[in-house]
């Protein structure tokens, strides 16, 4: 093996991370994403990259990422760069052949500068180690995954995959008769989809969409009633274990039956606000055009996902798009985009609507902008649904996850009144 490390630019000051030596490095991915990562992992090392997601969690990761970023710097921020250092600092990776992956939408938030200030921390202790980034708002020139066609193709079945898995898992762990059924059924899903993908049957999607439909209405289930909680909010604290104190776990061992929206939501929030600031602002028409066709195409297939779930299964079928950003309208305007924008007031009148009064809106500490769409918007939503049970809890450095969870039991509390 080469001995050659990861060669310095000092005009830019940053390691360049050396892309033809790729199967050289493990590149560290934090756990921003359970349900989805592992499939969209694999679909990177279909490409000859290394890569590990990252577990490591604790009050260590977290005091690792005050240590060297400004405790005014938003919780993601501080969960992500924290984790990238406890891990490097474990070990357990050879810092000459590391490198570290990072998700960027470029959006107008503190997310879209995580890369120089990942850098930034790094060099203080790890200053070999390159950070990548995947964006598609150009942020990054240098250090990126070379994405083509079929990557990004593997890269959107792998999202609706993943959402899939993830609803069919939460409506079916809550109410099964054998601990542990359900876990199962999520790994032979995993195994068999990343099977797809080598043998290039990945974007076979109603085959596989109704094997992972089978796979969960196979698993022996109790029907009973459960407190239906829904969980919007941040992108990361949404999602990530990490960021949100293991949210879903908490309200699994409340008895309650956690509802996710989809990542794929998220997906399209950001393709179709291109869409709209061209209507919006008359900006960039001809990059527009482009992310009206790709949002056409994937619209189209999560209809079609909707469509599979009614007709061949009993589970509730995921939200319609289109129908989020009607509920939006009621709401905020869709110009308003910053953050998560319009689309976390959308997500909670869209659960009310279908029953679900109970959600926890996920705030992390330093979102502005998230909060003012998040927590700002509870009130209007309340007086079109006045039986909404809604709870914004904070995530940030100093809150204990005591506080946190006292919170919600209020709010379970209040559910059981009902």
């Amino acid at each position: 093996m080469s001995t050659e490390k990861a060669t310095v630019d000092f005009t830019e000051n940053y390691p360049k991370f050396p892309d033809e030596k790729r199967s050289e490095y493990t590149i560290l991915v934090p756990d921003m994403l359970p349900w989805h990562f592992e499939l969209l992992i694999h679909a990177i090392e279909k490409r000859g990259y290394r890569m590990e997601m990252l577990t490591n969690h604790g009050r260590q990761v977290i005091d690792e990422g005050l240590k060297h970023v400004h405790n005014d710097t938003c919780f993601p921020a501080l969960c992500v760069i924290g984790q990238f250092l406890d891990a490097l600092k474990s070990g357990k990776y050879d810092p000459d052949r590391t490198a570290v992956l990072i998700t960027q939408s470029g959006g107008g938030c503190r997310a879209s500068n995580y890369v120089p200030l990942i850098r930034k921390a790094l060099k203080a202790e790890f200053p070999q180690v390159p950070v990548l980034s995947i964006n598609f708002a150009g942020l990054e020139k240098g250090n990126t995954l070379k994405i083509d066609v079929p990557f990004l193709f593997d890269l959107f079945y792998g999202i609706f995959y993943g959402d899939l898995i993830m609803t069919c898992f939460n409506q079916t762990m809550p109410y099964e008769k054998e601990a542990g059924a359900a876990e199962a059924a999520r790994s032979l899903c995993l195994d068999t989809l990343k099977k797809a993908l080598d043998e290039g049957t990945f974007h076979k999607f109603k085959r596989n969409v109704l094997f992972i439909l089978e796979t969960f209405s196979a698993v022996p289930v109790e029907k009973r009633e459960k407190i239906k909680v829904g969980i919007v909010g941040e992108i990361y604290v949404k999602y990530s274990p990490l960021g949100n104190s293991d949210l879903e776990k908490f309200l699994l061992s409340e008895g309650c039956e956690p509802v996710v929206p989809a990542l794929m939501d998220f997906i399209l929030y950001c393709v179709i606000n291109n869409v709209n600031d061209a209507k919006l602002y008359g900006t960039h028409r001809g990059r527009a055009f482009l992310f009206r066709i790709a949002y056409r195409y994937l619209y189209k297939r999560q209809k079609r996902l909707i469509a599979l779930m009614q007709k061949r299964s009993g589970f509730a079928p995921l939200h319609d798009f289109e129908h989020l950003r009607r509920c939006a309208d009621e709401v905020l305007n869709q110009g308003v985009k910053m953050g998560e924008g319009w689309l976390i007031p959308a997500e909670m009148a869209a659960l009310c609507e279908t029953g679900i009064e109970n959600i926890v809106c996920a705030q992390p500490f330093g979102c502005l902008p998230n909060h003012i769409a998040g927590k700002g918007a509870v009130r209007t939503v309340k007086k079109l649904f006045p039986d909404a049970n809604i709870v914004p809890v904070d995530y940030d450095p100093s809150a204990t996850r005591v506080n946190q969870e006292n919170r919600i039991k209020l709010m379970l509390a209040q559910a059981r009144e009902k």
